[in-house]
C-alpha cells in the first residue's frame, strides 16, 4: 500500500506525526493478516517500532508487508515504510515494525490460521527472526 503524506498528517515543522504512520501501518498489518488467514484479524499487539528517518510532507510511503511467522490463531505481520520524494524519486527505509495480529471467526473468537510455506531463504530467515521476537515477548511482557 502506498499513501501520499499531507499536510493534516503532520506536525508544525512537516514531519509525518509517529501515530499517522503507525496507524497506516495497522491497517496494512489488518490486511495482510486477513488475506492469509481468510478470516478478519484484530492487532494484539505492536512488538518492535523503529523509526530510522523522519517522513516530511508531500513524500509518497510505500508500506511492504509479510506474514513471518504463524502459530495457531496468531501471526507476526512486518511492516517496512519507504519513503519517496516524488521529485528526485530518492527513496529511504524510514520505519519498521512488528504487528502481532489474531485472526478472528464470525463471533470474534480466535480461529486457526494456515500453516507459513517457507519459500527462500529470505522467508526462512523473516521466520527465524520472528520466533526470536515471540520468545522474548512472551517471556518478558507476560510477567
Amino acid at each position: 500500500m502506498a499513501q501520499l503524506m499531507m499536510p493534516n498528517d503532520a506536525n508544525h515543522v512537516g514531519m509525518v506525526h509517529g501515530g499517522t504512520k503507525l496507524a497506516i501501518a495497522d491497517k496494512v498489518a489488518f490486511v495482510c493478516g486477513s488475506r492469509h488467514a481468510e478470516s478478519l484479524c484484530v492487532t494484539a499487539c505492536v512488538d518492535s517500532v523503529r523509526f530510522k528517518a523522519p517522513i516530511k510532507v508531500g513524500e509518497l510511503v510505500t508500506f511492504l508487508a509479510s506474514v513471518n511467522h504463524v502459530g495457531r490463531s496468531s501471526m507476526e505481520v512486518g511492516i517496512k515504510m519507504i519513503s519517496e520524494d516524488l521529485l528526485t524519486r530518492g527513496q529511504r527505509h524510514t520505519n519498521s515494525c512488528y504487528f502481532t495480529m489474531v485472526a478472528v471467526d464470525d463471533k470474534g473468537k480466535p480461529a486457526c490460521v494456515p500453516e507459513l510455506i517457507l519459500e527462500t531463504a529470505e522467508d526462512k530467515r523473516r521466520n527465524e527472526q520472528a520466533k526470536v521476537r515471540r520468545e522474548f515477548r512472551l517471556k518478558h511482557h507476560n510477567k
